[in-house]
């Protein structure tokens, strides 16, 4: 499953009530996230900063998820683990789209991406992101201009209009926002085990 949605949205909190709930459950869980650590995203960022525009952003962070979609979540979903991953390609989409990519390439780029079995965009109004993260450090705060948030936003909600993300108000209080996104993630998972059981994988 993935969790998508601004700075400040609660993304990396409700991953972390999710992996919680789900291991207390006896499920074997991963919680992972993008952009990654790896040395091509920190090239970009030390080397490359200067030639950076979103072109360049979206083809680098591309190939650190091909990365680490290989190395990190694939061997952990065949060995059963649910994948709990704090963005992903959405957000490219998102963010390079807000900054003149198009959307259109920008997904065709990202067309062998892994498709998750949930994707869900935490939706907030960018004004009270900002105020929920005044003591957060973020680790690409080059993105952090409130009007770049609105039509990072914007672009999100189209993604939802594309069917490609469920929308979950995450305005309220963390745990209505949690059960919601619960409610979501467990349906998936008993769809699947469902799925197995009738095809006796199971």
């Amino acid at each position: 499953m993935v969790l998508e949605g601004i700075d400040g949205s609660g993304k990396t909190t409700i991953a972390n009530m999710i992996i919680k709930g789900l291991s207390e459950r006896g499920l074997k869980t991963l919680y992972t996230y993008e952009p990654t650590d790896s040395e091509v995203v920190t090239v970009l960022k030390t080397k490359y900063g200067d030639l950076r525009d979103p072109y360049i952003d979206a083809l680098t962070f591309a190939l650190d998820r091909l990365l680490h979609v290989k190395s990190k979540v694939l061997p952990a979903l065949k060995q059963g683990y649910i994948v709990v991953c704090d963005r992903y390609y959405y957000s490219s989409v998102a963010y390079q789209g807000a900054m003149g990519a198009p959307i259109e390439w920008i997904l065709e780029v990202n067309k062998w991406a892994l498709k998750p079995h949930i994707a869900i965009y935490l939706d907030v109004d960018p004004a009270v992101a900002f105020k929920r993260k005044e003591s957060m450090v973020s680790r690409f705060s080059e993105f952090e201009k409130l009007e770049l948030q609105y039509r990072v936003r914007e672009v999100y909600l189209r993604l939802v209009e594309m069917g490609l993300l469920v929308p979950v108000d995450a305005s309220r209080d963390i745990r209505e926002v949690y059960s919601d996104v619960e409610r979501l993630v467990l349906g998936v998972i008993e769809k699947k085990t469902s799925s197995l059981a009738s095809r006796g994988d199971l």
